[in-house]
């Protein structure tokens, strides 16, 4: 693939969907690269969230390239995402106001409940429309959750391997890709329902920095439903169908507290 680099680079792709990202080496030094990544990255790079920006540019084919640092380390544990460094690398995202404001610069979307509600269910197989479950989550999303006093930079995809901890024991969050103003509830559901045993939920959120009060909780119920709702929705889909039946499950289970 042509990425317009000078003579001496050795590319080998990396893991991701989109068959844009690589490890580049040049003059035994070895970087990360990335076709289109997230704009505000640069502000992710000054905030420590993502390894150092090392450059970037746009190539002939009209994409935009960027180099970060390499970092040798390993992605997070399931069991390694329910402790206080990762609460306390969420919060910093959470709260910084640059991260804001970039990306309200770059044109960031804003994601409101009633969005992504709806689009959970525009294209909702007949099948799951039908599934008992389903179709009561559904409509008890209806009633849309309390709605925060300030919106806030969402990663949208805080799956443990997105999480990146180096060698020399430093945490970063990496694949900014979904990134949207919204809710902290949206993010906190996903590491809360997939990680963290109901019982351990306020000790997380002590790390993170706030009291589980029944506002919170509630929105993170909410959202939580809707996250469940959508791994069903995508499992059922791609025909995972032993997936689909565990997030069911979650989501029976979540209902029942």
């Amino acid at each position: 693939m042509d990425l317009d680099l000078e003579p001496g680079w050795s590319l080998q792709p990396v893991g991701g969907t989109t068959g844009g990202a690589f490890m580049g080496v040049y003059a035994h030094e070895k970087f990360f690269l990335k076709r289109n990544a997230s704009p505000f990255l640069a502000a992710l790079s000054v905030e420590g969230i993502t390894p150092k920006l090392i450059w970037t540019k746009r190539i002939s084919t009209g994409d935009v390239l960027t180099a970060q640092e390499w970092l040798n380390g390993r992605t997070l544990t399931r069991e390694q995402m329910n402790t206080p460094m990762v609460a306390g690398l969420l919060a910093k995202v959470h709260r910084s106001t640059l991260l804001k404001r970039m990306l309200q610069k770059v044109g960031g979307l804003t994601q409101t409940p009633e969005q992504l509600r709806a689009q959970y269910v525009a294209d909702l197989p007949q099948a799951l429309r039908q599934h008992p479950l389903v179709l009561e989550v559904s409509k008890r999303l209806r009633q849309l959750p309390p709605r925060p006093r300030t919106l806030w930079v969402c990663h949208g995809d805080l799956n443990h391997k997105n999480w990146l901890l180096s060698d020399n024991e430093k945490l970063y969050l990496v694949d900014w890709d979904q990134a949207s103003l919204g809710d902290i509830a949206f993010d906190l559901s996903v590491v809360l329902i997939n990680y963290v045993p109901r019982a351990q939920w306020g000790d997380w959120l002590a790390a993170y920095g706030v009291a589980l009060t029944p506002d919170l909780s509630a929105r993170i119920a909410w959202y939580g439903q809707l996250h469940l709702l959508n791994e069903i929705k995508r499992n059922y889909e791609k025909q995972r169908y032993t997936d689909m039946n565990r997030a069911l499950l979650q989501l029976s289970q979540l209902v029942a507290e």
